[in-house]
């Protein structure tokens, strides 16, 4: 059974920049579809960003576009998320997950990882 780990959250100040990386155990890893979720303290779990199980195309949420980059190496089973611009509203903690359906972009999330903080001060 595939299993993540993410990894890569910590203290950083406003504007800096931070990626975060989300290894995955299993084999199939590169045949599905990654995404980048975060929940904030008191908030609903939302989307940032996902990415094709070839790397060829994308999505953000737009309070991420053109500050944050979704990628990935399924040579290494790791998908990345590259935050630049960071602001206090991203502080979160930012879980990666899989999805196991063939539809694109994913409707549904199936597989998830612990999760990382990410605090941006200020």
């Amino acid at each position: 059974q595939v299993q993540l780990v993410e990894s890569g959250g910590g203290l950083v100040q406003a504007g800096g920049s931070r990626r975060l990386s989300c290894v995955a155990s299993g084999r199939t890893f590169r045949s599905y579809a990654m995404g980048w979720f975060r929940q904030a303290p008191g908030k609903e779990r939302e989307f940032v960003a996902t990415i094709h199980w070839t790397g060829d195309s994308t999505y953000y949420r737009d309070a991420v576009k053109g500050r944050f980059t979704i990628s990935r190496d399924n040579a290494k089973n790791t998908v990345y998320l590259q935050m630049n611009r960071l602001k206090p509203e991203d502080t979160a903690v930012y879980y990666c997950a899989a999805s196991y359906g063939s539809n694109w972009p994913p409707g549904r999330y199936d597989l998830w990882g612990q999760g990382t903080q990410v605090t941006v001060s200020s």
